[in-house]
């Protein structure tokens, strides 16, 4: 191998030893979702971590300064999540009305909650057990996950489409909706049920920011 074609192997090497560490950070980021979402933050401990993937204590550390770097990268990662699948939900209806987009919107949180993401469920609605280092970026997260279905409302509210006296007070109800949908939606339930109570919860919830006589 002459001097060129090794300088540039050196890039590919590194790009393929980036591509793995991702891949295990990744690794353990799962695996801190599913223990996090167990066990509260209290509840989970770096030993289970690196038991779970396989990996020594220590190593952890390679990747991660502490479990408290860990649970950020958990809480991020989670929200990240929900923001890109609810996008991609509204962008799926982007021209039709604003009610359309606000019933996929609420469709598919529920759908989160309760069947493809269960541990949003359990991971945000464990407050109480929060260290207070944790508050802003919980606050943070909300905020952002609020503002999809705000703009929604506003737009909604904008072109006469929705009928809401304050949608401050609506938003914050229909977020108290959602989160509690986990609770009502149980696993057990068959599946043709689970889809009967989410359109149920979807009608609602939509309700909320409608007249009676706004079409679906």
């Amino acid at each position: 191998m002459n001097v060129t074609t090794e300088v540039a192997e050196r890039p590919r090497e590194s790009s393929r030893v980036e591509r793995r560490r991702d891949r295990r950070k990744a690794e353990i980021v799962r695996t801190a979702t599913e223990l996090l979402s167990e066990h509260g933050y209290q509840g989970m401990n770096l030993e289970d971590v690196a038991e779970q993937t396989d990996i020594a204590k220590a190593t952890l550390y390679h990747y991660f300064s502490g479990k408290d770097e860990l649970v950020a990268a958990v809480l991020e990662a989670l929200t990240m999540d929900v923001i890109a699948r609810l996008q991609a939900q509204r962008d799926a209806v982007r021209d039709q009305s604003c009610l359309v987009q606000l019933r996929a919107l609420i469709r598919e949180q529920v759908r989160i909650l309760t069947d493809t993401a269960p541990a949003v469920a359990t991971v945000f609605t464990w407050p109480k057990s929060w260290p207070p280092r944790f508050t802003e970026m919980m606050k943070d997260s909300r905020r952002r996950h609020d503002a999809i279905f705000r703009r929604v409302v506003e737009a909604g509210l904008a072109a006469g489409e929705f009928d809401c006296p304050n949608p401050d007070v609506a938003l914050q109800c229909l977020h108290g909706v959602l989160n509690h949908s986990a609770l009502w939606i149980r696993p057990p339930l068959p599946a043709a049920k689970r889809v009967e109570l989410r359109e149920e919860v979807v009608d609602a919830a939509a309700r909320m920011f409608t007249t009676p006589s706004a079409p679906h």
